[in-house]
């Protein structure tokens, strides 16, 4: 690759980061787009967490290509110390990249050794690897990228060769440009979480945790019903960048509900519950104006992830200026939104939340069994849940159980 090409490929690289704000798919790309330009088979990133390396995004075209989607490993906890004793751990202790032509035969005086623990469960042969740190201009170390098995040749004949010295040079730049979009990402992650802070100070079942795999789960759901549709991937990627952090944000309008309502450790009163009901509209004001695409689906999602699709949810037909129903039934209730009426992305996430809310303890609950959430899903398809989500919902659900292993509660 010559040198004008390689700027080329940077300064496109470089866009293509800063069109997405959400930490996690920025982790997704930033690896994909890594192993795209060295051709590297394999790979994985990892951040700086509490002074420990955790793994958060893991990519292997060998292993995943006879594996249908749901059976793949997407989200993995595995953690490293930051010092020599690992490949990752020497290169984010010491800023250095690191570009070992054949794992198997690392000099005994390195202060690191490959484990082949992961070769051995998958059949997987690793060899070649290229190791190196993210880091910001203030020298703080955010993560460290480490890409695996370079490939020549054409396609379904590659081999596996060594990382070349033009390949740590292009590296090199692209750590810078990666670095900057993910301290971008972070800074808006941040933004967001202080929000959900502020929430969880009065309704602490909104805890980071829970609000992770809300979003999480609403990212795959999405994902799998796109692919239903055909939609494009770079259209389903863009949409996923502002859904995710949306759906974070779904129950953020409780910061205006009374603490004897959100804390009551029993069952609402008719009346309390006409009061908690008002945290949608409350929600939805905060992004009444919508100067961005995040603000319009993080609006639909706070106002609209109670309804039901038979229509018996809430707050349903409202004047969007002064709130007032618009449509009441016979019994003076307000008439709710039905079927696909209700948003595509409030939908998505009314079934994550339910399904989270039961498969997690509460002060005033205990988790239910898988067996039993499962069933409470196929018994509300169609009243409570849009039923293709359902069936959507469970077709993956072994990638539901990755992100429930991913973010645990505390």
């Amino acid at each position: 690759m010559t040198i004008d090409k390689k700027l080329d490929l940077i300064l496109e690289i470089d866009q293509k980061l800063n069109q997405t704000q959400d930490v996690e798919l920025l982790l997704d790309q930033i690896l994909y787009e890594a192993r795209m330009a060295v051709r590297a088979d394999a790979g994985s990133i990892y951040t700086v967490e509490n002074n420990r390396l955790c793994i958060r995004s893991a990519q292997n075209d060998t292993l995943d290509k006879d594996k249908p989607e749901n059976e793949r490993s997407k989200y993995l906890s595995i953690t490293l110390d930051i010092d020599d004793s690992t490949i990752s751990g020497y290169a984010a202790s010491h800023g250095e990249m690191i570009n070992i032509s054949d794992m198997y035969k690392i000099d005994n005086s390195a202060p690191y050794q490959f484990s082949s623990r992961f070769d051995e469960e998958t059949g997987y042969h690793t060899k070649s690897s290229i190791s190196f740190p993210l880091i910001t201009n203030q020298n703080e170390v955010l993560g460290v990228l480490q890409l695996l098995n370079a490939q020549d040749g054409d396609e379904g004949r590659e081999e596996v060769i060594a990382f070349r010295k033009e390949d740590e040079a292009f590296l090199g730049h692209y750590a810078a440009v990666a670095t900057v979009a993910l301290q971008r990402a972070k800074m808006t992650r941040a933004i967001l979480m202080r929000m959900i802070r502020t929430a969880s100070l009065r309704d602490p079942k909104e805890t980071g945790a829970h609000v992770n795999r809300v979003g999480t789960f609403a990212v795959e759901v999405y994902k799998s019903w796109a692919k239903r549709r055909n939609l494009g991937l770079t259209e389903t990627m863009r949409y996923c960048d502002n859904l995710r952090m949306a759906a974070m944000l779904h129950d953020v309008g409780k910061v205006g509900i009374s603490d004897v309502i959100l804390k009551k450790p029993a069952r609402l009163t008719e009346e309390e519950f006409r009061v908690m009901q008002g945290h949608t509209v409350i929600g939805a004001e905060l992004f009444r104006n919508k100067e961005s695409e995040l603000d319009a689906v993080a609006r639909n999602i706070a106002l609209r992830h109670h309804e039901n699709w038979d229509g018996s949810g809430y707050p349903g037909y409202v004047d969007e200026d002064t709130w007032e129903p618009l449509a009441l039934d016979e019994n003076g209730k307000n008439q709710g939104l039905k079927g696909e009426e209700i948003p595509i992305e409030a939908r998505i996430v009314a079934l994550c939340d339910v399904f989270d809310a039961l498969s997690s303890v509460r002060v005033y609950k205990d988790s239910w069994s898988k067996e039993e959430v499962r069933e409470e899903l196929q018994n509300s398809k169609g009243s409570k849940f849009d039923p293709e989500l359902v069936e959507i919902f469970l077709e993956i659900y072994p990638i539901i159980e990755q992100i429930q292993n991913h973010y645990k509660d505390d």
